[in-house]
């Protein structure tokens, strides 16, 4: 009797760079990736979750980013990149379709945080 091995990956939740991604393209403005990747590691720095190295860190949302345009979350116009709010929140969304009280409290907290980097960096320029 011969045993059927898995060899594909069943979905799993979607990590910390991934939300940070989404969470910076919610917002509706477009990003160049370097622009996007500033944001992102900024963000996750705060969060203390950026470990493994800058270069690897840079590969990994460069990835991330890939997969969520060709899930068609986020639009891709020569080198900007924009989110579409209904894809990425089906994109980031649980598989029963939950999001607790405090992870939204979160995100919308950590939203403002960004709107007010992006802001000063703005200004700055």
């Amino acid at each position: 009797m011969a045993i059927l091995k898995k060899n594909a990956f069943s979905r799993r939740v979607p990590d910390l760079v991934t939300e940070e991604l989404v969470a910076v393209l919610s917002r509706r403005a477009s990003f160049e990736f370097k622009q996007l990747f500033d944001i992102v590691h900024e963000n996750l720095r705060a969060r203390n979750a950026a470990s493994g190295g800058e270069e690897m860190l840079r590969l990994r949302a460069y990835e991330k980013l890939q997969n969520l345009v060709a899930r068609g979350a986020v639009r891709k116009t020569g080198k900007k990149y924009k989110g579409l709010p209904s894809a990425l929140a089906q994109a980031i969304a649980p598989q029963n379709g939950h999001i607790p009280a405090a992870a939204a409290a979160a995100a919308s907290a950590r939203n403002a945080a960004i709107a007010r980097a992006a802001a000063a960096a703005a200004a700055t320029k």
